[in-house]
């Protein structure tokens, strides 16, 4: 019977050129550091997700505080006024079979049992798939809604975009934008997240006055209030930007959610 010991004796025993100990000795040292950084990252995942997660809401409140009038607001009621609940995107309605905190929506978008195929034609965002469920932030003072802030993402240049979007009142309306995630190219592409651009989509409207989703960045100047100018020299990530947008508030997104809450209200 073969004694481990014995034999990993032997093996040191070997000269250090000899192939075997040399492809041994490789082997040993690809397999602990590939444990090592498995072991590592699973560790720090949830570390990971909470300064996301940190990010994200740091953003958003930072998103709201530039909302003419807001600041105010915020002053009275306080940012903790901004209240998550989750939406069923198939009915537009809220739902109370997952919870904001238990839910990952990236994860939930992978998994075929908690998500959607998107028809070819109507997946004007690159996704693929589509999460069944998705968090929506509302703020309301007194029982009248100020703002709702949506998750959007969609496929840039060369990485997924998420970002959030704050639409008015009227649910027409864009009151910000900010990204929360993007790996575009720097200086090109990676300039979505410029604040002079991102301030452009302000008081756009989304819709036309048929209802149909609108929303686009185009080339050049922006001639109406449904366009946003084109950012020069990233055109593919600016364009992925409007389709997100416009996946997004549409009917296979946030859609139905956002004519409920126009006819129902709160």
């Amino acid at each position: 019977m073969l004694n481990p010991i014995a034999a990993w004796r032997g093996f040191l025993a070997r000269p250090n050129d000899d192939r075997v100990k040399v492809f041994g000795v490789a082997f040993l040292v690809a397999l602990t550091s590939a444990i090592l950084v498995s072991a590592s990252s699973v560790m720090l995942k949830p570390l990971q997700e909470a300064n996301l997660e940190a990010e994200r809401a740091a953003r958003m409140e930072a998103m709201l505080d530039t909302l003419p009038g807001m600041r105010d607001v915020l002053a009275e009621i306080g940012a903790e006024a901004l209240e998550t609940r989750m939406v069923d995107l198939a009915t537009g309605s809220f739902t109370t079979d997952v919870t904001p905190d238990a839910f990952d929506l990236a994860a939930a978008t992978s998994d075929p049992e908690l998500s959607v195929a998107i028809p070819p034609d109507e997946d004007i965002a690159g996704l693929g798939r589509r999460a069944n469920f998705a968090p929506v932030h509302l703020l309301e003072r007194d029982g009248e809604l100020l703002v709702v802030v949506l998750p959007v993402s969609g496929k840039g240049y060369q990485s997924t975009i998420r970002a959030m979007v704050a639409l008015n009142a009227d649910l027409k309306t864009i009151s910000a934008l900010t990204i929360t995630e993007q790996a575009e190219t720097p200086g090109l592409g990676a300039r979505v997240e410029d604040p002079d651009w991102l301030s452009l989509w302000s008081d756009k409207e989304i819709v036309d006055e048929t209802g149909r989703i609108v929303i686009s960045v185009v080339r050049g100047q922006a001639t109406g209030p449904h366009e946003v100018d084109g950012i020069s020299g990233a055109t593919m990530t600016s364009n992925g930007v409007g389709n997100m947008l416009r996946f997004w508030l549409g009917e296979q997104g946030f859609g139905p959610f956002l004519d409920r809450l126009r006819t129902e209200g709160l």
